[in-house]
């Protein structure tokens, strides 16, 4: 249901809970959810519901986390997420909700995140 706005914004909520964590268990956690795709679906919904705030705050909340860690593997999420629009999204999400404290938050988040490796 890409077009549900709802749909979308509890399914980037989801994502961003299952990759919270940094320990071994929180980082296998997020490497099979990139694996999945899941760097993929949160830039698409942040792209298809520009303006629907919550999509945009778990959106980068779900990247932020995605992009958490280092190594290889977190280097090689960093370069997946800015191929995949990523840092455009996010930017694009603060721009868009400027009154929105948790879409600023994640957004840094996720800026901070995607620009650090």
């Amino acid at each position: 249901h890409p077009q549900v706005a709802g749909v979308q914004e509890d399914g980037c909520g989801a994502l961003a809970n299952l990759c919270a964590g940094d320990g071994a268990a929180g980082l296998a956690r997020i490497q099979r959810a990139a694996a999945a795709g899941a760097i993929e679906a949160a830039v698409a919904a942040m792209q298809a519901h520009p303006q629907v705030a919550g999509v945009q705050e778990d959106g980068c909340g779900a990247l932020a986390n995605l992009c958490a860690g280092d190594g290889a593997a977190g280097l090689a999420r960093i370069q997946r997420a800015a191929a995949a629009g990523a840092i455009e999204a996010a930017v694009a999400a603060m721009q868009a909700h400027p009154q929105v404290a948790g879409v600023q938050y994640h957004g840094c988040g996720a800026m901070a995140n995607v620009c650090s490796g």
